[in-house]
This record gives C-alpha cells, structure tokens and sequence, in this order.
C-alpha cells in the first residue's frame, strides 16, 4: 500500500484549494540540474532583470544626444544601485532540502462519492511551479511511483533545461575596429595626426604613441599614418626623424612624402651662424635621409632649404629615387642652387625620368639651360610649374610628346613669346587635355598676349580646363563673346584690361533682344565660380555700376559666382561702402590680395566648399600655384598660393 505523504511529514502547512490536474503539463528544471547551476548561469540570471523592465528611473542616465538636432537627449534606467548584489534571503525551514524540490499535492476525490475519503488519489499539484516530476515526491524516503519510465517513454517527462551557452571570450585581434581594411584604419588615423606642432616647438601626435601598444593591427596601421607623409617644420624634428630610420630603416621604407613646405629655420634659431653650428639639417644628413627613404615618391621644398640642396641632393631626387613622381623647389633662388642645378644639367644624364609632377615656381635665377635639358627627359609629366622663371620656347617644345600636361603655370615667363604658346597648345599632344592653364602677367611690366593672341588663343582651347588666366593681356569686347562657351565650363577665369564692367556682365546673361530671342531660349548657365578683375583701377572700374541693384554682376543672376577678386585701391574704396554689404557681400583681404566673397543665404541650400579633385587639396579660389601633392594647403605653399600677388 502506497503510504500518502501528509504535509506534518513535510514541515508545510495545509495544503491550498485544489486547482485540478491542466490539460497540459507545465516543464520546469529538474533540481539537481538547479543545484549543478553555475555562479555564471546565476550572474547572468540576475543580469537579465535590467532596468528597462524593473520600473525603475535613475536620476544619473539623462545625457546630450551628439546630433545635428538641438536638444536631443538619451535616456537609460541603468542605476548604480542596480549593479549591487541582491543579499540572500536567511532560510529558516527546518527542511534540509531547498524549498524548489518540495512539491505540493493535493487529493482529488472520486466523482461517484465525492464526499469520500477513502477513494480517491493523492496527485502533484502539477499547476505549481515546484513540481518536479513524478519521482520526486517523497514519502518516507520513497518514491510514491514508479511510473516515471512510462512518462519518460511517452516524452512527457519533466527534464532539465541545456545548459546555456557561455558567452565567447573576446578574441585578440578580432574586435570591430581592428577588423577593418587597413586603408580604411589608416584613413580614420590621419584625422588624429598633427603635421604642425601647435606652438611651433610641442611635441605632436603624443596621443597616438598609445596606439602603437594596444594591437598589432592598430600598430601596423598607426605607424603607416606616423611615416608616410613627414613634415618637418624645423630642424630639431628633421634629425630626430633621421635617427629613428637610421637605428630602425624598416621605417624609412614606409616614407611616401618629406614635406618641407611648413620649414621655419627660425623657429629654433635666430642666426645663420647658431643654424650651422647644430648640423641637424645639412646637405650631408639630408642625402642620408633620401638614402633611407628609397620608396619616396613626393619631395617637397622650398626657399628656406635652397642652401641644403647640392648637386648630390639633386641628383639623388631626380635620379635616383625611382619611385619618386612629385618634386617641388619652390621659392628656390639662391646661388647656391643655381650653381648646383647648373651642375646637375652639366653632368651626363639619363634617357628619361620618372617624375611627373614639378615645380620651378619663382626659380627665377635658374638659367634657360637647365629647363632645355630636364624637360625632354620628362616623359610623363603631367603637373609643369614654371611661373617667373627664364623658361624659353625651345624649353617648352621640347616637352615630349607623351606627356600628358593637366596643370600648366607659365605666368610671368618674359622669355616666352606668345606665338610659341599658342603654338604649343594648339598642336602639342601633351597639351590636350589641360585643366589648369595660367598665362597671367603683370601689365605694368611685360605682356605676353595682345588683342590678336587672344582671339587666336579662345577658339583652341580645351573643352577639359577648369581654371584659366588672361590676367595681364590686352582684351576686346568681342572677346566676352567667344569666352562665353568657355564659362560653360570654366570655374575659374582671370580676365585682361581693356574690358568694361558691362562686358563682364554679358558672361552672366543672355543679350536681350526683342527681335531674336533665341539666344535667351537656349541660354546655358555658366559655372564660374571665380572671377578676376584685380587688372582694373579704382578709376578703370565703374563702381557706381558695380554697386547697381539692377544690373551689377553681385545680384543673384550671377549665381553660382562667388569670389570677385579686385585691385588694392579698389578694395580700399569698397570696403568703406555700406552698398556692398546691402548687396549680400563682404569684402576680404589676405597678403597683397583682395576679394568680393558672397554671402551665403539659407535658402541657397548648402554651400559649396570648393573642393575640386583638381585642386589637389586646397579649397580656396584663385590659386597662383600649382600643388604637386594632394594635402592641405599651408607653410610657405600657403604664401605663394593665396597670399601674394601674380
């Protein structure tokens, strides 16, 4: 006879109303599978009550959204107070068991005599969350059934849950950052980096030291961003550079570009004689950083190295660095680098050179002999800067005819005639596909094209340019006329004197005519971005027409125009008048130039940041020097593109 357990015998209470056997039988985990429960399992138990489903508000959670809409707010119910571990409860049941593995039952009388008590059965409140199975009511240290098998066969058992999963151990080198391409990690790095140091003397890019210790990926990455593109400012950094490739010349293989364009030397010291005396850069310790750097492909210097560049220097740049496309000496005027430049053409030299980007800008004691030997050697040039320099119309014929010329400066080059240049891009096959062409002169001294040149000039021009000047060239009427299907593409466009403001304004509008409208149906907008008029005196400009509401070139039908560059004594006239500002413009200046800029307005949408890919790097309008490298602009490039005059 099956003895039935009575709740005295268990240490409980009266049993609770009967709730009836449910149609279906509840799971729950079997107790011993509850006992084996780990501490993780029990952490991560607690873990899941999080504060978005416990009710609870935390006064520490309210944070600014960094968004584009103003107040903007996230909130989370994360509380410190929910971190706490939750104390036990002290268990006073006599019971040496756990509470989880007592199951209650409950007697379910016949249905024939319900008022008996002698038939009947004894069943597990299988409603109650406790139930544990058949074999786990316990009379006496007995089981009360031995049906357990037969529940397992029919697959209505109660067994215990799988045990969860635990959670993956992160793996090293395989976190979201670490797992992007490297040229993408490497992009992201070059926003950290300092090229200048803040102060001129402050140790830069401190921060990214810690870079290099937390992964081998991030140190890959971070040390491709520290030396790829060098820049040295002064002298001091140029010799700390030079003993890190020297003790560690896998570094120096990673070296695409020496930048000496930010150079001070005065930034350390103030004498020639203190400069000499510390031989941190000289001609010597130069050539032994190009040595070290032989996958360079981009050097860049300018006026304030003149005298630490020598024949050896020259020829290591120019020949012996295979991979190098880009060298700019700009500014560079000293004799000593004549002399070594004079030198360098003397000397055999080779069938060809790689390089295909150079500039000679303001290398104005450069005589006409080295451009004649160097520039036949140029097969693939593409980027030719020559701006002020005694380049002659041998030189610029001799350019082979593979060369492929998108950027061209020739502005105040007084040895070229204009029959050679127009010659030179009416039928040279490098002159084809130019975007950059700059032909200015200073009026006041020499100029290079007359009424005649520019009306031979116009018609040949490339349908690919962007950029052009005709600053200091003598201008006609007619001429607005035949530069008018230019401004369909053009951005940029330095006009010559002669012209009136009138005429300029016919660049933005059809002519009307009440007779033939055709012109004003199929009227294309221009795309001028930029305009030069710094040729016309305050005298030569009519300002009263400039400053007219109704038909000055300021109003909105000149959009997308923004940037009028003027004269000085026009800007000194301008900029004390009310009228301009009243037209939506502002008159700036920088250096030895001036400008109109256009407002902007809201509801002109976004504005354009000037950003041109053949602008390699600088966003401004009306630069006068052509960059060889695609960086931002500043040092002494800065100067000579933006701050002085032609």
């Amino acid at each position: 006879m099956v003895t039935t357990p009575t709740f005295s015998q268990l240490g409980l209470g009266p049993p609770e109303q009967s709730l009836g056997v449910p149609a279906e039988l509840k799971t729950c985990p079997m107790p011993q599978a509850i006992n084996k429960m780990s501490d993780t399992q029990q952490e991560q138990e607690e873990r899941e009550i999080s504060p978005e489903t416990s009710g609870r508000s935390s006064f520490s959670s309210v944070r600014e959204n960094d968004s584009d809409l103003a107040q903007t707010f996230t909130s989370t119910k994360v509380s410190s107070y929910s971190r706490e571990p939750e104390e036990d409860a002290v268990e006073d049941l006599p019971s040496p068991f756990d509470m989880a593995t007592v199951t209650e039952t409950q007697f379910r009388p016949p249905l024939t005599r319900p008022d008996s008590r002698l038939l009947g059965s004894w069943l597990p409140a299988v409603a109650a969350d406790g139930f544990q199975g058949w074999k786990q009511i316990d009379v006496r240290g007995k089981p009360a059934s031995r049906s357990y098998g037969d529940l397992q066969a029919l697959r209505i058992v109660w067994s215990s849950p799988d045990a969860p999963t635990k959670a993956k151990q992160p793996v090293f080198g395989q976190s979201a950052i670490e797992t992007l391409p490297l040229e993408l990690l490497g992009t992201i790095i070059d926003h950290l980096i300092l090229d200048v140091p803040p102060n001129g003397l402050t140790a830069r890019n401190v921060d990214l030291m810690s870079l290099l210790v937390a992964s081998k990926t991030l140190h890959t990455a971070t040390l491709n961003a520290l030396y790829r593109n060098i820049t040295i400012p002064h002298s001091r950094i140029f010799r700390k550079f030079l003993n890190h490739i020297s003790s560690n010349q896998e570094l120096g293989t990673i070296v695409r570009r020496l930048d000496f364009s930010h150079f001070n030397p005065q930034t350390l010291f103030l004498t020639a004689t203190e400069r000499a005396s510390t031989q941190n850069l000289t001609p010597e310790t130069l050539l032994r950083c190009l040595e070290l750097t032989p996958y360079l492909r981009e050097f860049l210097a300018q006026e304030y190295i003149d005298d630490e560049i020598d024949v050896s220097v020259l020829k290591k740049v120019f020949f012996g660095l295979e991979r190098l496309q880009a060298a700019d000496f700009t500014g560079c005027s000293s004799a000593s680098f004549r002399d070594h430049m004079i030198s360098l053409v003397s000397d055999e030299l080779p069938v060809s050179i790689s390089m295909s980007r150079l500039s000679l800008h303001k290398c104005i004691n450069l005589p006409a002999e080295v451009f004649s030997t160097l520039l036949p050697k140029l097969a693939h040039l593409t980027h030719l800067d020559v701006a002020g320099t005694r380049i002659t119309d041998e030189a610029l014929l001799s350019i082979p005819p593979t060369a492929r010329l998108s950027h061209l400066n020739l502005a105040k080059c007084k040895q070229l005639t204009a029959g050679a240049v127009i010659d030179f891009i009416a039928h040279h096959p490098a002159a084809k596909e130019l975007v950059f062409l700059s032909l200015g002169a200073d009026a006041r001294s020499h100029q290079l094209l007359d009424c005649d040149d520019i009306t031979a000039l116009i018609p040949i021009l490339p349908s690919t340019l962007r950029s052009l000047s005709l600053k200091g060239s003598k201008m006609e009427e007619k001429h607005i006329d035949m530069l008018r299907p230019l401004s369909k593409h053009l951005e940029e466009l330095a006009l010559g004197r002669r012209l009136k403001l009138s005429d300029v304004e016919r660049l933005f509008r059809p002519d009307e005519n009440d007779d033939d409208l055709s012109m004003e149906i199929d009227w294309v907008p221009h795309t001028l971005k930029y305009i030069d008029v710094s040729d016309y005196l305050g005298t030569e400009l009519d300002l009263n027409s400039l400053l007219n509401r109704k038909t000055s070139i300021l109003e909105k039908y000149s959009a997308p125009l923004e940037v009028v560059e003027i004269g000085d004594d026009v800007y000194k006239r301008l900029s004390k008048s009310p009228s301009v500002e009243k037209s939506g413009w502002t008159v700036t200046e920088f250096g030895n130039r001036a400008w109109m800029v256009r407002k902007h307005q809201l509801e002109d949408g976004p504005r354009d940041s000037g950003m041109r890919s053949w602008k390699w790097g600088a966003s401004f309008w009306g630069m006068r020097k052509i960059p060889v490298a695609k960086q931002e602009v500043g040092g002494m490039y800065g100067s000579y593109m933006f701050k002085r005059k032609l």
